[in-house]
């Protein structure tokens, strides 16, 4: 198992090592897209994305792309462009000439945005990842509440989203999956849902290996 904060800090070895930022989001998109078609058939499925702001959108935007591959894929994204860091907004604009992405910052706009009960969904929950602070925030609420009240395979990336990591508590409300994909190794907070877990290698390296620095 790893904590966040360890988690942190294998990323910035990566760095150290030449692993960027883009790098390691491409490969954890990647990772999401064969774990979910190792576990399931998508043979007819409509893949809907649940995207934040964060890195964890970044990597959901990865995996959107990955899946229209062969699948419809919709993007719901949450919050604002502005505030993506450079690697997702960069995924962000390779998506959005070719997947429809609905932009959503208020309830108002959700409420524009209508599932096909007819079609048979596949969830994905890029939301908030491990940057989860103290309670779900608008409009990321309104986004867990549509994840959670409709009938779709669904599954996490890296952590569901409104799970403190590193214990595992839920503050407020969290997205329900029955898969988690998470990258490296076990999250501490997320022990007791190991029966929901596969573990994906993107690339980041063992603590063990040291950097000599000039």
């Amino acid at each position: 198992m790893i904590t966040i904060k360890k988690m942190r800090e294998l990323e910035e070895l990566a760095a150290d090592q030449g692993i960027s930022v883009e790098e390691l989001m491409e490969n954890a998109g990647k990772a999401v897209f064969e774990a979910v078609t190792e576990r399931y058939d998508l043979i007819g499925k409509t893949i809907v994305v649940f995207a934040g702001q964060g890195n964890n959108g970044g990597d959901a935007f990865v995996a959107a792309r990955y899946f229209a591959e062969e699948n419809p894929v919709v993007v719901l994204f949450f919050g604002d462009v502005e505030k993506m860091s450079e690697e997702s907004e960069l995924n962000y604009n390779r998506i959005k000439k070719h997947i429809p992405i609905f932009e959503i910052r208020s309830k108002d706009d959700l409420e524009k945005f209508h599932l096909q009960q007819s079609l048979d969904y596949l969830f994905i929950d890029g939301l908030l990842g491990t940057g989860l602070k103290g309670i779900v925030r608008e409009p990321f609420d309104y986004g867990m509440d549509l994840f959670n009240s409709q009938n779709a395979v669904k599954v996490a990336i890296d952590i569901p989203s409104g799970i403190n990591g590193d214990t595992g508590k839920i503050e407020d409300k969290c997205c329900e999956v029955e898969l988690i994909v998470c990258f490296h190794d076990l999250k501490k907070g997320l022990e007791k849902l190991k029966e929901k877990i596969i573990v994906m290698d993107i690339g980041i390296p063992d603590d063990s290996v040291k950097i000599e620095k000039a």
